[in-house]
């Protein structure tokens, strides 16, 4: 597989450093050559200086021979016109593009396959805003990823060191549960770990666990997790992302924007029914105790200062609010955000660049997610009519090093297995792996 890249920011480098561990042949084209030289000191791929919308650039690039074009620089024309490129010049088969203008991600006749066929159109904001909502549904997790529409939703948890589940091993957990219950990944410290049975939890682990869609908040209970759901939310940053995550959940959890921007605040208010509008800044101590964020279930900051977002977390923190939801936009502080102890870090680029990963998909493989800062991958894979797996029961089943089967998706049912489960084909796998086993996994599936 050929991918050309438009764009060697950090969603270009992000995708093409994931591209790169799975021996997928990446040109990155772009005009800035700081952003180049980057790419090629730090990864191996091959990388083009020139502007994604020229023709003579793609040429060089291989598109006569490319599968997939994926357009990711900063100017959303960029973008389209190396798509426009892709298709009418190079029949590259496959484009996808991030594009932040609503009015152009909106426009489904100018993104169809009669005209520029995007397939998808990425839209930045709206994917940081969806996040933040998977995680207010969850309060207590650091993460939330959904697979097949929500049959299976994915759910990391810090424990404590008084969490029911630490000092058990996973064997002696699963044997209280009433439910088929697994834990899929464990990261600790900078480590992620593919867990056994034999394998003992312990406080300050960060437990991955795939749970049935309408079967995550009971089965978070029956382990001690139990989920106080959110019913009031402070936003900083009344942007693209903190408007609609409000115009979202508004009808059912108290909101307040505050936005230190009068005239979108206005803009805000006409838009939003029942959110609540503050004008003032989000790091004024007194603006937040006057607006009661110690009563506060979430606090989430999204604005486009990352020091401030940062900052006012801290303020929430301490005033009392359970949960913190921060935006921060430059990966150096991603570590230092956590290391504050700030309970969700979300990195828009960092998201962008995993949902288009996602779409890059090779054979059998349906999707690739990046979960503990890129340390695992989940799959979701189907299980092809010659494969390795096809006909075995799970325990039977010769399963890659480092690699663990999280869930069985058969039609519209949903299996968290034993080793008693069968695997069939057509059946699709949520797989838990390490990113070197990846293309085990691949073997294992065709």
């Amino acid at each position: 597989m050929r991918v050309i890249i438009v764009g060697a920011g950090e969603v270009g480098f992000q995708i093409a450093k994931a591209l790169s561990y799975e021996n997928i042949d990446v040109v990155v084209i772009d005009r800035d050559k700081t952003m180049l030289k980057r790419v090629m000191d730090e990864l191996d791929v091959a990388a083009i200086e020139g502007e994604g919308g020229d023709p003579a650039a793609l040429r060089e690039a291989g598109a006569e021979s490319a599968d997939m074009l994926l357009a990711v620089a900063n100017s959303d024309e960029t973008n389209m016109i190396a798509c426009l490129l892709a298709k009418a010049m190079y029949n590259i088969p496959r484009k996808i593009a991030r594009i932040r203008n609503p009015d152009y991600f909106k426009n489904e006749k100018l993104l169809s396959k009669d005209n520029l066929d995007i397939n998808p159109a990425i839209n930045p904001e709206l994917e940081v805003a969806m996040a933040i909502i998977r995680l207010l549904e969850v309060p207590i997790a650091t993460d939330v990823e959904d697979f097949e529409g929500g049959i299976i939703r994915v759910v990391g948890v810090k424990l404590h060191d008084t969490s029911y589940l630490v000092r058990k091993s996973l064997k002696n957990i699963a044997s209280m549960m009433e439910k088929k219950f697994l834990i899929g990944m464990i990261e600790r410290d900078d480590k992620a770990i593919i867990p056994s049975g034999d394998d003992i939890v312990t406080g300050g682990d960060i437990i991955y666990m795939p749970l049935k869609k309408g079967e995550v908040y009971d089965v978070l209970a029956s382990i001690g997790l139990n989920i106080i759901p959110a019913r009031k939310v402070m936003i900083l940053g009344g942007g693209k992302i903190g408007s609609y995550v409000a115009s979202k959940l508004e009808s059912v959890i108290d909101i307040k924007i505050i936005e230190k921007d009068k005239e979108r605040c206005s803009a805000l208010s006409r838009n939003l029914k029942k959110t609540l509008i503050l004008h003032g800044d989000g790091s004024d101590q007194k603006l937040l105790k006057e607006e009661n964020i110690g009563d506060m279930d979430m606090f989430v900051a999204v604005s486009n200062n990352d020091e401030l977002n940062i900052m006012a977390s801290l303020l929430a923190k301490k005033s009392g609010v359970r949960k913190t939801i921060t935006i921060v936009n430059r990966p150096d502080y991603i570590p230092l955000a956590r290391s504050l102890g700030l309970h969700a870090v979300l990195s828009p680029r960092l998201i962008t660049a995993g949902t288009i990963i996602r779409y890059v998909r090779r054979g059998d493989i349906l999707s690739l997610t990046s979960i503990a800062e890129g340390k695992a991958e989940i799959l979701e894979a189907r299980v092809g009519s010659r494969s390795k797996l096809s006909g075995k029961l799970l325990r039977e089943a010769k399963i890659p090093h480092a690699t663990l089967i999280g869930a069985i998706i058969r039609g519209d049912q949903a299996i968290i297995p034993s080793g008693s489960d069968s695997i069939y084909p057509d059946d699709k796998l949520i797989i838990f792996t390490l990113r070197e086993s990846v293309k085990d996994v691949e073997k294992i599936l065709t």
